[in-house]
């Protein structure tokens, strides 16, 4: 006959100790409770928990363009302050404020009835100049014949022949003189040195005005083409250096160099703008380099003076490896790490060596290399070390997307590399 089993033990021993004493219902739950307690002991194991489910993209390499984003502020790529030249009364404007004006186009009119009578007076002093240089001059011209037959003393004919080389002097005199009388008529009429945009006008009809004063009448600004004065820290400059001398990127030539703009309201400018000058010399306040770009402006948006953020070409690499932040973490020292998926899809942490923010991405210089696994996505219900259950991702337009989702890439607007600023989605 079978031995009985541990329940039934329970179940045959609970009514004896319970009939010491205890009531009917006491029995049945002291029966009940020590069933339980019995069962439990020879139950069936609870089933081994599923790995959690975890994120991660195939690392890659890409053609990768890289720029820096600089500080800089708009400046006219000619400006010239208009001021009088000779002194007078202002008697018309002759000009709208904010306009276009041409080189040679008249700005203001100045009283001219003075500068008129001084070149009428230097007009008359030449005629009198001529005269007696004429006069003169036919003296002198009797006197060399005189002195050949004696007929006059050498000291007279001397005498005549300076006369008449101090009248043709006076002549000169007296033409240079007329002419600076006509030039000072002309300047009467101040007219536009170079062609741009009028500021407003600091004088007023009827105002007094001196000949080069302190102060400018208005200021023209040509604004099409725009500079940018973009400054950039020596620091950035000498690693910059390094890597195009270890190899890593590729150097961008500065005369090739484009140049995009983020405007004060975050939106992208649309003409594209090319480096023309990079400073020789460093700050001592500042410790950076100016760098100045050329953009075109035909709708005259970019106006002298508003702050900017300019995107330049630094770089570029042939095979760059990206990968999304939100992939990035960091220790409490800021050291950056990513975690991998094995073959035995457990996960391990391993140091990265970052470069450049590329918008939602990470530029990653070395500790992984095409083929790895990193984790994307899953970080709260997975540790280093446990066995999870991968699910492949993938990078859409600076997103990560399920690999399984149909892609937008179509659809989406044309971005550049680099510059998305979409944030990471996770599925």
């Amino acid at each position: 006959m079978p031995a009985p089993s541990a329940i039934e033990r329970c179940a045959h021993s609970a009514p004896r100790r319970a009939r010491r004493g205890a009531s009917g219902l006491a029995v049945a739950l002291a029966v009940l409770a020590l069933v339980a307690a019995c069962g439990g002991k020879d139950g069936a194991a609870k089933p081994a928990p599923t790995p959690p489910s975890v994120g991660y993209i195939t690392v890659t390499t890409q053609a990768q363009g890289l720029h820096t984003e600089l500080a800089g502020r708009t400046r006219p790529s000619q400006s010239a302050e208009v001021r009088p030249q000779v002194s007078g009364i202002l008697q018309k404007r002759l000009f709208t404020e904010g306009s276009q004006v041409k080189a040679g186009q008249p700005l203001y009119q100045i009283d001219a009835r003075m500068l008129e009578a001084s070149v009428s007076s230097a007009t008359a002093a030449l005629a009198k100049a001529r005269a007696s240089a004429q006069t003169t001059k036919a003296n002198a011209a009797r006197n060399t014949e005189l002195v050949k037959i004696d007929a006059i003393s050498r000291q007279a004919y001397d005498e005549s022949q300076a006369q008449a080389a101090q009248s043709a002097a006076d002549v000169a005199v007296a033409q240079a003189a007329l002419d600076n009388a006509r030039i000072n008529l002309q300047f009467s009429r101040i007219s536009a040195p170079i062609s741009g945009q009028t500021d407003l006008s600091a004088v007023l009809t009827g105002s007094l005005v001196t000949a080069n004063q302190t102060q400018a009448l208005t200021t023209i600004n040509q604004i099409d083409p725009i500079f940018v004065d973009i400054t950039q820290s020596s620091a950035e400059l000498l690693e910059l250096r390094r890597q195009w001398q270890a190899g890593i990127f590729g150097k961008v030539e500065a005369s090739g160099a484009k140049v995009k703009l983020i405007l004060e309201d975050g939106s992208a400018y649309n003409h594209t703008g090319t480096l023309q000058f990079t400073g020789a010399t460093v700050g001592q306040s500042t410790g950076a380099i100016t760098l100045r770009a050329a953009f075109p402006n035909p709708e005259r948006l970019l106006m002298p003076g508003m702050y900017v953020r300019a995107q330049l070409s630094t770089g570029e690499s042939a095979q760059a490896i990206v990968l999304p932040q939100q992939a990035v973490q960091r220790d409490p020292a800021g050291n950056p790490s990513v975690q991998l998926l094995n073959a035995e899809n457990k996960i391990e942490k391993r140091p990265v060596k970052l470069g450049q923010a590329l918008g939602s991405r990470w530029l990653v210089l070395d500790g992984v290399k095409p083929g790895d696994r990193v984790m994307v996505d899953g970080y709260q219900k997975a540790r280093v070390g446990q066995t999870v259950t991968p699910q492949e991702m993938r990078m859409e337009g600076g997103r990560v997307v399920n690999a399984q989702a149909p892609s937008t890439a179509n659809a989406a607007a044309p971005g550049t590399a680099g510059q998305t600023p979409a944030a990471a989605a996770t599925p």
